[in-house]
């Protein structure tokens, strides 16, 4: 690959854009200009305007929603070139997702749907786990590029399969958080220290990533420091839904589910608040907090 482009430096694109940028000649763009200067004089990519990156033989989208890949490409698609590859790691939706890869074949641009997992300090640390749906050609090609800020990249099926990995993914941290939650509400009722509790619970057999991983440090310490947004929880909850829906297959425990992350969007915060925040609705029920 002789240029890449990497449109939407958020949380994630913006140091996964660093580490390509160390290794390939690195275009950026994003809505806020400012942020892309700050990027190139960073990490020495170089700040484009959104029709310039339509010349990279790579390009890489970071974006909040499917529908704003699905404009991005119907605003680049006249100046697209043939073979250039899209590679897609937004967290987004299967069938949007597929109309999008059609949509720019009809430029000869082979689209594949590619969402991340590990966080922030996953991408600043070049361990992003990548789960990746489409051609699998396009996958070995683009596979090289990726491995610049990614531990583990895997390609799970045709093109949707991305999304509905990540979107059964989240799920299940979802299931984790939202059980952890109600146990420890009734435990800290009971007068259990809710330190010692998830001590014991993470030397047995209820440990999870959400016990060792996010719940001291986040609920019980009171910190909540938002860096994987509530509102894009809830909204990865939709999306699984969606894919339950295609696939047709019985999901009463996490349909329910997303109608618990619904209300929490709405009574705690959507985009202002972390997702572990959820465990403040079951608090405000209870009328304690886990601490």
């Amino acid at each position: 690959m002789s240029k890449v482009a990497f449109i939407g430096l958020g949380a994630m694109g913006y140091p996964l854009a660093g580490h390509l940028a160390k290794r390939f000649e690195t275009w950026v763009y994003n809505r806020t200009p400012a942020k892309a200067e700050a990027h190139a004089a960073e990490f020495g990519s170089h700040a484009v305007s959104l029709r310039e990156t339509a010349q990279a033989d790579l390009i890489f989208t970071c974006v909040p929603v499917s529908r704003d890949v699905d404009e991005l490409a119907r605003r680049l698609l006249p100046d697209l070139r043939p073979n250039t590859l899209w590679v897609d790691h937004t967290s987004g939706e299967p069938t949007l997702a597929r109309e999008t890869a059609a949509l720019l074949a009809t430029r000869g641009v082979t689209y594949l749907d590619a969402p991340l997992s590990g966080g922030v300090i996953g991408a600043q640390n070049a361990k992003a786990t990548v789960m990746v749906g489409g051609d699998p050609a396009a996958f070995e090609q683009a596979k090289g590029v990726m491995e610049t800020y990614a531990a583990k990249i895997v390609h799970v099926g045709p093109l949707g399969s991305g999304h509905a990995v990540k979107a059964v993914n989240n799920a299940l941290l979802a299931v984790n958080l939202w059980a952890l939650s109600e146990g420890m509400v009734a435990l800290v009722k009971e007068g259990v220290n809710p330190r010692l509790a998830l001590e014991v619970i993470n030397a047995s057999s209820g440990r999870s990533n959400v016990s060792e991983n996010l719940f001291g440090q986040r609920v019980v310490s009171r910190s909540f420091p938002n860096t994987f947004a509530l509102g894009l929880l809830a909204k990865d909850l939709g999306i699984a839904n969606q894919v339950f829906q295609e696939a047709g297959t019985p999901a009463p425990l996490l349909r329910q589910l997303r109608e618990f992350f619904e209300v929490a969007k709405r009574e705690i915060g959507s985009t202002e608040v972390d997702h572990t925040a959820v465990a403040r609705l079951l608090e405000k029920w209870a009328g304690l907090e886990i601490q």
